[in-house]
């Protein structure tokens, strides 16, 4: 008789020695796909990706990431503004964020209430961020080349109840605009504003010179007391990593722009795992180059939020673009890690100084904002030396990243792809009529849903309902393809596609081949109107410094290499785009300027 125990054992040994089979109708490779690390086995089965994680999410606030920081690193630098001479280490910038938090207390603002930052970037900008999440005030970012009737829609759409702006910047006069919104600031005492046209609008804070009826910085940095000091500390029971916390609006190049709310659990989650997928936990030292603009979810979280969540240094080359100051603060900061959008590459490509500076601390980079031409990044590469470029992928609606490239990986899926998919996110490719997944290596709209995906768009039910399904799907309207290790090709706006004679095309895929060119700077196709196809394929070319070249050489470079239907039927050569704040083209401006210019629309 065998002995109890030993028969447990037997039969439990059994038990493994069974040939392990996969259930009919589960087929785990369709499931998910491990990403802590960069795919090396291809999982997927259809265009789902789930990427799944050994880290859990993080269940903190905005102020509990930048404390934890602060405690572990309280002499580190966390920023540095170049132009402006401003340094800061953690525990210096603690104490700023707790002084300016109580401030806003005393100048009666509170929990939930909103506060527009109109500016470029500056201290304050940074400052007001944490200083905003620390109280529980949802901070909108307000893009800073906004005109007047632009900002009015803004501030009015979110109710902002405060305002922090310069008085002027280059050529923007923000007060000016504020007062001719609203003129009776002028004979108002500040905190007491009562505007018709902007009916929550109480206080109007300036960042240098005294305005009549305005706060002052130093106002606000002065008016906390122990009260409000204490009813800080008592708020932070009281605010949970669900509220929304910062409203971004998306960059408007199409339409008017809409207001994404994000919560700390939004922001604080996709910085960590930015970070983790770059490298910054083990990175001996981390100081990165921001020129993109705080106002944008590109600086505001990957540089500020980055910054608290990681222990970064934040270095912020000038108040506004400008592509030397970035080469010289690389140089001058010793960055290891250097952010941009594709123009602002070719900016600092183009610098006739380039040679002169010692970029040989920069260790990896960040492309993203729009789409990356994969010349662009081999120059990047070999010209600048950043060996670790990374593609990243993500809409201001989804915090915002949500594929990124691995330093790590090959130039080939450097260049072609945007990176595989983020921790903890879930993205697949639709047929966008019957919202079908689409098989392996098929184009249809990307759609994305996850711990990223916004709250709402402030004060617009109807339009977050379009956006938002009720199963949680975020519809990016961005179309591309995914393979089977979950990397993800980007091949334009659904809205930016071109009908012509009932053939789709994707703009992105005919810049893209323009840009191998060798006299083509930037490529932009956008569709014109034609009253026998429908749409015509326009291709907007800058040329390369001091290069000439005609329509029909460009043409004949594409015989033979693209589709006869892709290749441009008008070719225009200009000097600039309509442009965002964030260096994106604004494809209907183009658009309507092309069709002008080619005497397209009727009577012109």
């Amino acid at each position: 008789m065998i002995p109890r125990v030993r028969a447990w054992k037997i039969s439990a040994l059994r038990l493994f020695q069974k040939p392990w089979t996969r259930q009919p109708g589960l087929p785990a490779a369709a499931r998910f796909i491990h990403v802590e690390h960069p795919p090396i086995v291809p999982t997927l089965t259809k265009s789902y990706a789930h990427g799944t994680s050994s880290t859990p999410l993080r269940c903190e606030t905005v102020a509990e990431a930048l404390r934890n920081t602060v405690e572990r690193w309280p002499d580190r630098e966390a920023m540095v503004f170049v132009q402006d001479g401003v340094r800061k280490t953690f525990a210096e910038f603690q104490e700023d964020v707790d002084r300016a938090a109580a401030g806003l207390l005393a100048l009666g603002l509170t929990k939930g209430d909103r506060l527009g930052m109109w500016g470029p970037n500056t201290y304050e900008w940074v400052l007001f961020q944490f200083a905003t999440a620390k109280a529980g005030i949802i901070l909108v970012s307000v893009n800073p080349a906004f005109q007047q009737q632009e900002v009015e829609f803004a501030l009015r759409q979110v109710g902002c109840k405060a305002v922090v702006c310069p008085t002027v910047f280059k050529t923007q006069k923000y007060c000016d605009m504020l007062r001719k919104i609203c003129p009776e600031i002028e004979s108002s005492s500040p905190g007491d504003i009562r505007s018709a046209r902007l009916p929550d609008l109480r206080s109007v804070i300036t960042l240098d010179s005294r305005q009549p009826g305005m706060f002052h910085f130093e106002d606000v940095m002065q008016a906390g007391s122990s009260q409000h000091a204490q009813q800080l500390q008592d708020l932070q029971k009281k605010i949970s990593f669900d509220d929304p916390i910062n409203i971004q609006f998306t960059s408007g190049t199409t339409g008017r722009p809409k207001g994404a709310a994000l919560s700390h659990h939004n922001i604080v989650n996709n910085a960590f795992f930015i970070g983790k997928r770059m490298g910054y936990t083990w990175m001996p030292v981390l100081r990165i180059c921001v020129p993109v603009p705080l106002y944008h979810c590109f600086g505001s979280v990957g540089g500020g939020i980055i910054m608290a969540v990681h222990g970064a240094t934040a270095v912020y080359p000038s108040a506004g673009y400008n592509g030397a100051a970035n080469l010289a603060a690389m140089e001058s900061e010793r960055c290891t890690v250097i952010y941009g959008t594709p123009t602002m590459y070719v900016d600092m490509l183009s610098q006739p100084s380039l040679s002169k500076y010692d970029l040989s601390s920069v260790e990896c980079g960040v492309m993203a904002g729009s789409p990356c031409p994969a010349d662009l990044i081999k120059k990047v590469i070999s010209v600048m030396g950043i060996k670790k470029m990374t593609i990243g992928y993500g809409t201001t609606e989804n915090s915002p990243v949500t594929f990124l490239a691995s330093p790590m990986d090959n130039v080939e899926r450097k260049t072609e792809t945007v990176g595989f998919v983020m921790e903890h996110v879930e993205a697949k490719v639709v047929n966008p009529v019957s919202g079908e997944v689409v098989p392996l290596g098929t184009k249809g709209e990307i759609m994305i849903r996850g711990y990223c995906v916004m709250l709402e768009y402030w004060g617009d039910e109807a339009k977050t309902k379009e956006t938002i399904t009720k199963e949680g799907w975020y519809r990016t309207g961005d179309i591309g393809s995914m393979d089977e290790y979950s990397y993800c090709k980007i091949d334009g706006r659904s809205k930016d596609m071109i009908i012509r004679g009932g053939e789709n095309i994707y703009p992105a895929e005919i810049e893209q081949f323009l840009h191998t060119h060798p006299k083509v700077k930037e490529a932009q196709v956008v569709g014109v109107e034609d009253p026998r196809m429908g749409e015509e394929v326009c291709a907007c070319l800058k040329l390369q410094d001091g290069q000439e070249c005609t329509a029909e050489e460009l043409r004949a470079f594409c015989r033979g290499q693209i589709a006869h239907f892709k290749i441009p039927r008008y070719i225009l050569f200009v000097t600039s785009y309509p442009l965002t704040i964030t260096g994106k083209v604004q494809k209907h401006k183009l658009r309507e300027e092309a069709e002008r210019q080619l005497g397209l629309k009727e009577g012109q």
